[in-house]
């Protein structure tokens, strides 16, 4: 598929990395205007092809005390007011088979959150809506095992998928890129680097995931020189108190001196 296809994406002809931002979920409606807005306005002085990420609920947290989310529909719903006002697209992550048909009506993208990717079902669900499909690779899955998951969108008629690396676990309590595998998984798909959660410390003994947000920059980088087509990347204006991931999110502050520098690498690397 081409990234044009996309509804209300911007900027496809720009020869820029596109970008997924926004918070890890959805906490009511003026948080997610008010990242929607920065980040639009940002991508649109940068020319990045745009689509607001947000989690209409969270189903695999550490706690059973953690939050998951304020109501699905009225987080989805949300989802669709910061497209309508924005005019940007939107991306959601799914946890089961009935999730599927539902966040289609509201966004244009589902995303398979790196868990569940190897669930059959979860995935033919997905790519029978019609809407892209992207599917986060697992921490415990090989670079070349993800060609399988994208054939299984393949297999039900659709080519609207996309692959996210997210790190691979090193050991029991950190993640690491391992940047031989995005050459490897772009032949399979157009791949997305997943640069905040890739820089995860989970199975923290509190049941709360850490992370090392000071290292966003040296991994967003390392993804653009090494060609990704595309950026995921959690934000927030207050990470201490977002309600989920705050521990290894961008704060909204940094997002432009990071973006405007990656465009600049971006731009070097495409006359080479």
């Amino acid at each position: 598929m081409k990234l044009q296809d996309i509804p209300k994406i911007k900027h496809t002809y720009s020869n820029n990395f596109f970008l997924l931002a926004g918070p890890c979920a959805i906490e009511g409606e003026d948080m997610a205007f008010r990242i929607a807005e920065r980040v639009v306005n940002i991508t649109n002085k940068l020319e990045i092809p745009y689509i607001f990420k947000g989690s209409f609920k969270k189903a695999n947290r550490s706690r059973i005390d953690s939050f998951t989310g304020i109501g699905d529909e009225k987080a989805l719903e949300i989802l669709a007011k910061v497209s309508e006002k924005f005019d940007v697209p939107t991306v959601t992550d799914i946890h089961e088979v009935s999730d599927a048909a539902m966040a289609a009506q509201y966004v244009d993208v589902l995303q398979i959150p790196a868990f569940l990717v190897r669930q059959t079902d979860l995935v033919v669900a997905a790519a029978k809506t019609d809407k892209v499909v992207n599917l986060k690779k697992g921490q415990f899955m090989s670079p070349e095992a993800m060609k399988h998951a994208v054939q299984k969108v393949k297999d039900t008629g659709s080519d609207k998928v996309w692959i996210t690396d997210r790190g691979t676990m090193f050991g029991y309590q950190d993640m690491i890129v391992d940047f031989r595998g995005i050459p490897t998984m772009r032949e399979y798909a157009p791949t997305i680097l997943d640069v905040t959660h890739s820089l995860q410390q989970p199975n923290q003994s509190a049941g709360v995931t850490g992370g090392r947000p000071d290292m966003i920059e040296t991994i967003a980088r390392a993804g653009i020189v090494n060609h990704v087509d595309g950026l995921f990347i959690e934000t927030h204006f207050d990470p201490a108190n977002a309600k989920s991931d705050g521990a290894n999110m961008l704060h909204l502050d940094n997002l432009e001196p990071l973006l405007t520098n990656l465009v600049s690498i971006r731009k070097t690397i495409n006359k080479l």
